[in-house]
């Protein structure tokens, strides 16, 4: 009863659409009518602008840190990346906003800040590398979730960031890169037809031109 209890709770906190009830109570905008229409950090940042962005980004990687922190503070014996996942499916289908939610990239990160932070980093480290040089936010996530599944098999092998095999651990991991790169099928639609959106900044390799 106590862990059920607890995974409810891990995805109701998941299910905050900290982008959506931001821009309705502050910015009096829906961002469903705005942009990718998506509740997630970029289109708040698109959409609502810097501060936005980043009060969305940090809470709804909260969301997630605090939900792989549940079995610590409750004394439950499970692994606390199951809890994680539950925040993920609550952010990316939240029952506050009709199960239309974001595509789980920041929520994603603050699983992994509370359950292997080295692997965080190296997964950041990445998507920074992809970001600059493409200067696509979408792109860099896909190649971060496709890195994220290679890597949870090799890692362990060497004894590298991930020094044991975790079954649970590695099925969650493709389930959620998995989820990630469904939920950017849009975007890579869009980078196929050199359309995506872009950062102001980096090489922009692939030269996209997104219509305005």
């Amino acid at each position: 009863m106590k862990i059920s209890l607890l995974l409810l709770i891990a995805y109701l906190l998941g299910s905050v659409p900290t982008g959506l009830w931001i821009g309705q109570v502050f910015y009096k905008k829906n961002l469903r009518e705005h942009g990718s229409g998506n509740t997630g950090t970029t289109n708040t940042f698109r959409i609502l602008g810097a501060k936005a962005g980043i009060a969305t980004f940090i809470i709804d990687a909260l969301k997630g840190t605090i939900a792989t922190c549940l079995p610590a503070l409750f004394g439950v014996g499970i692994n606390p990346f199951l809890f994680g996942f539950f925040a993920i499916i609550g952010h990316t289908f939240p029952v506050f906003a009709k199960f239309k939610g974001g595509k789980a990239v920041a929520t994603s990160a603050g699983v992994l800040l509370g359950y292997s932070p080295l692997f965080l980093l190296f997964l950041i480290a990445i998507f920074g590398i992809v970001l600059y040089l493409y200067s696509m936010i979408s792109l860099a996530s896909v190649v971060a979730a496709s890195v994220a599944i290679i890597n949870v098999v090799v890692f362990p092998a060497y004894h590298f960031i991930l020094t044991i095999y975790d079954p649970l651990f590695m099925l969650i991991t493709f389930a959620i890169a998995t989820l990630i790169i469904i939920r950017h099928r849009e975007n890579l639609k869009r980078i196929r037809q050199k359309k995506e959106n872009i950062v102001p900044f980096g090489w922009n390799l692939s030269h996209q031109s997104p219509t305005r």
